[in-house]
């Protein structure tokens, strides 16, 4: 496996892990289990960034919505940079 798909794969983990945390905050959880408390602690950095910039309305929470953005953003350059650099 080339460290092409190898990324590819790791973004797209990435993708179902904020999935999941989106999910996991409509739904009661014990936010002490284990599997909950590393998608928390994986999720929370990047998220934290667009939290600064775009506050909660009310009790929704936008900025999984534009992490979503960004993150799709930030895969595109990096998968270029690797075809780029023939890897």
């Amino acid at each position: 496996m080339d460290i092409y798909r190898i990324v590819n794969i790791l973004f797209q983990v990435y993708y179902w892990l904020i999935f999941a945390r989106i999910i996991l905050s409509f739904v009661r959880h014990n936010p002490y289990q284990p599997l909950i408390k590393f998608i928390y602690e994986v999720t929370e950095p990047w998220l934290r960034i667009f939290r600064r910039f775009v506050p909660p309305v009310g009790m929704i929470d936008f900025s999984p919505i534009i992490a979503f953005f960004a993150l799709e953003i930030l895969r595109q350059l990096v998968l270029a940079l690797l075809r780029g650099a023939g890897l």
